[in-house]
């Protein structure tokens, strides 16, 4: 679960998030909609613990991210689909993200093949479309196994089988 109580984040006199109160409950898919510029992935990385509100709470599972023991397991997400090093092959990339977390590394090759990647595993991930760096964004997500994804622009990129698959 996700409870979100009187968020705000100022950067200076402009606000970003501006008093915002929401749960999400476990089991629910939940959209977090606004035009661009109105906070959303703000928000996110607020909840991620990446950004520090100006005031508010932000609780994963009853406590704060950075409280969290194992957050892969608890919190996949994906924020950007290029947060991968452009040398390094799709494999490697999840393979150090899931050393980093200890994960095992069969782990890798299931979510390289539950996303669809598992055939251009070897491929540097520099060389990839957007919606195949989007597909290892979510392959990166997934790797804990985690009860919650918060996953920003999920379909951004993706052709409409992709989109499907998502959904």
């Amino acid at each position: 679960m996700i409870e979100v109580q009187q968020l705000t984040k100022r950067y200076g006199d402009t606000a970003a998030v501006n008093d915002l109160s929401f749960t999400v409950q476990p089991g629910r898919v939940t959209g977090f909609l606004g035009p661009n510029g109105a906070g959303k992935s703000t928000t996110m990385r607020m909840i991620l613990g990446l950004d520090t509100p100006t005031s508010g709470e932000v609780l994963v599972n009853g406590r704060p991210y950075r409280g969290i023991t194992s957050p892969m397991r608890e919190i996949g997400a994906l924020l950007d689909p290029k947060a991968f090093h452009p040398k390094r092959t799709a494999y490697d990339h999840l393979r150090w993200i899931a050393r980093a977390g200890g994960l095992p590394r069969t782990r890798v090759d299931e979510v390289l093949d539950i996303v669809g990647l598992a055939d251009v595993a070897n491929r540097k991930a520099g060389e990839f479309s957007l919606g195949m760096a989007q597909r290892l964004g979510i392959a990166t997500a997934l790797l804990g196994d985690p009860p919650i994804l918060l996953l920003d622009e999920p379909v951004n990129g993706l052709d409409p089988e992709g989109i499907r698959w998502i959904r």
